[in-house]
């Protein structure tokens, strides 16, 4: 599992390369400055998904966790942690 900095630097550039969005700062506001709007966001979901191999439920859609790609590299860490975790139950199941 990659740590904070990696992520916020795969984030980034993602938002740049995928997205054409240059954010200026892992800090800065993606929804208030008007960087991301709704059809960026459901773009950005799918590139989440596939990048990161993880799966964005109704419930994880709390607009605080896409605030910032700071804080979107934690909801990435600890979705990966679940799924890390999760992954031996299943297996003794």
């Amino acid at each position: 599992m990659p740590d904070a900095r990696n992520l916020e630097r795969l984030l980034t550039t993602l938002f740049s390369e995928q997205l054409n969005v240059q954010v200026p700062s892992v800090e800065t506001d993606l929804i208030e400055t008007g960087l991301v709007d709704s059809l960026t966001f459901v773009e950005f979901l799918a590139q989440l998904e596939e990048g990161f191999g993880i799966q964005v439920s109704l419930e994880d859609l709390e607009i605080d966790h896409f605030r910032t790609i700071s804080r979107i590299a934690g909801f990435i860490a600890t979705k990966t942690r679940h799924l890390a975790a999760e992954a031996p139950a299943k297996l003794r199941a």
